[in-house]
């Protein structure tokens, strides 16, 4: 039997056209796909969370593709995940999307170097949280730094767990703090 159940999926793509300044020449993406599934361990403890974390990397990719598919593939320059689980729930049980919704993403996109940023929360139904993103090839390009809000009003149920994976076409509109560039990324600056 499936540890995975999904009740509801959705699908956020945010478009920045203009920050107070001239349009850049192509607006900004960020999108965020969430899928809310039963929690198989609400409730109580379950010492051996490894089979869970295994099974979501099919709900990684799930998410992943629909992200591709919705932003090309080409265009993807900033990732993250997002995890809030119920309050029948513990932290452990978000933190299983570490590695099966990261895995999914840097597989979908071909193997990015860049960590891939994370948050999770345990909270009631309607939590909103700001997602970090940043740049795929090198964590540290400052003008991607961003971050993008997720929520669904009647999830997470306390049995239940969200998880998002964010993606999005670029750095922020007007950015102009200095710092690396990722025209100057090198050969390690995606571990820096």
């Amino acid at each position: 039997m499936s540890l995975i159940d999904i009740r509801k999926r959705t699908l956020i793509v945010e478009t920045t056209y203009h920050e107070n300044g001239p349009a850049p020449a192509q607006p900004l993406k960020l999108a965020a796909a969430c899928a809310v599934i039963r929690n198989p361990y609400a409730g109580r403890y379950e010492p051996d969370l490894m089979p869970f974390m295994a099974e979501l990397r099919s709900l990684g990719t799930l998410l992943a593709t629909e992200l591709v598919d919705t932003l090309g593939k080409d265009n993807i320059e900033v990732y993250s995940k997002a995890a809030i689980v119920g309050i029948n729930g513990e932290m452990e049980h978000g933190a299983v999307w570490h590695e099966a919704g990261g895995w999914a993403m840097r597989t979908v996109l071909g193997e990015p170097k860049a960590m891939v940023p994370a948050v999770k929360a345990v909270a009631s139904a309607g939590y909103r949280m700001m997602v970090p993103v940043h740049y795929i090839h090198a964590s540290y390009v400052r003008s991607h730094f961003n971050s993008i809000e997720i929520g669904i009003q009647d999830a997470p149920r306390p049995d239940e767990i969200l998880f998002a994976l964010v993606m999005g076409t670029g750095g922020r509109v007007h950015s102009r703090l200095g710092g690396l560039t990722k025209e100057a990324v090198a050969v390690h600056d995606g571990q820096r």
